[in-house]
């Protein structure tokens, strides 16, 4: 018998630009000239129906305008897109169109987009780099950051993945004037999540100017635009591959995820998530870790986002309780939640632990209880 030990240590520098501002489709253009890819001159666009005619035709215009070889791959828009299948649908049209490892994939559209294009670019001829260019305030607060990319199956969510960063992220302000305002309230859940968990003076800010935010005040959405990007930084940085921190950024996650599920995605992401935070701020209550009052603080601001703080009527709630334990911070069959602590934090149970056990008791009084 012998044994031959391989080793394959390595140093991966996966730094990467997030670039906010006004209509940068001529700086991608300008970025791919300037090497922001090497010398690839073959881009897969991959988009959905919605963006396709508003953002993603420009962009594929403009790369064979500057000599690049660009195509455009189009999935159905919504939350129910992302799966397998349309993972497996976008790849093979990419191998009939001659797509190969030597080229780059952009991902022009919302978190449905950035999560399974980014996906897709990690598994194609084993990995090919992607750029995300964000059109949606959701993708921006949360989606286009960090690397986290997944698909949905009917038994989980976010669970069929990997961990890929991007080459570089482009974070479109001027695309949210052609969102619905359904869709602005939805990206403004992971905005109003971030200033619960991280930064009291955001939350404030988003008190004061939530209707600024929606009327596309400039240094408004500069504003969070920046400081969702810093949050989110400040987390993965120190945990990219959610091992204890990072697993905050799934605060009001556990219920909401549930019941973005359980809905059929009738509900949007953050029009889930805004339940889940609602739900979330009922167990912090319970174990002392929220007043009455930031309860209150949390439930007007979503709120005032126009986003919904009840469990639909047609929500089957038992359903929504089993629905809890396909959430991923789920172990030993054991739910488990983030919890805030006040306005702007987050409890840390023990040393690098930020997610606590509670029993299905506990859950199914505080959902059967709401509203």
């Amino acid at each position: 018998m012998s044994v031959f030990q391989v080793e394959l240590k390595k140093v991966v520098d996966d730094s990467y630009e997030i670039e906010i501002g006004y209509q940068l489709e001529n700086r991608l253009i300008e970025d791919l000239k300037n090497g922001l890819v090497g010398k690839i001159k073959k881009f897969a666009v991959i988009t959905d129906s919605t963006v396709k005619e508003l953002y993603a035709d420009h962009i594929v215009t403009l790369l064979q305008e500057a000599g690049y070889q660009a195509k455009e791959f189009v999935f159905a828009a919504g939350e129910t897109s992302k799966t397998r299948k349309t993972k497996e649908e976008v790849e093979d049209a990419m191998l009939e169109a001659g797509f190969r490892r030597d080229c780059c994939i952009i991902a022009v559209g919302g978190g449905v987009v950035t999560d399974l294009s980014g996906f897709l670019a990690g598994t194609y001829g084993r990995g090919v780099p992607f750029i995300n260019y964000a059109t949606t305030l959701l993708a921006a607060a949360d989606a286009s950051v960090g690397g986290k990319t997944a698909v949905d199956t009917p038994l989980a969510t976010n669970l069929i993945g990997l961990f890929n960063q991007p080459e570089k992220v482009y974070l479109d302000i001027a695309a949210w004037k052609t969102l619905p305002q359904r869709q602005l309230s939805s990206g403004m859940a992971e905005t109003i999540k971030h200033a619960c968990m991280a930064d009291k003076e955001m939350f404030e800010f988003l008190e004061k100017h939530m209707e600024d935010i929606f009327a596309g005040d400039r240094e408004a959405c500069e504003y969070i635009a920046k400081k969702n990007c810093q949050i989110k930084y400040a987390v993965v940085m120190k945990d990219e591959k959610e091992q204890g921190l990072r697993e905050i950024l799934n605060l009001g996650h556990t219920v909401g995820r549930a019941i973005e599920t359980v809905s059929d995605y009738r509900l949007l992401h953050g029009e889930a998530l805004s339940v889940g935070m609602v739900a979330m701020t009922e167990l912090a209550h319970r174990l002392g870790y929220m007043t009455e009052e930031e309860k209150t603080a949390v439930k007007n601001l979503l709120e005032k986002a126009k986003l919904p703080v009840e469990i639909p009527e047609y929500i089957d709630r038992e359903a929504l309780v089993k629905k809890l334990y396909t959430d991923k911070k789920v172990r030993d069959g054991k739910l488990r939640f983030v919890v805030e602590k006040g306005i702007g934090g987050i409890v840390e149970f023990e040393e690098g632990v930020f997610a606590t056990p509670v029993e299905e008791a506990v859950a199914r009084e505080i959902i059967m209880n709401m509203k």
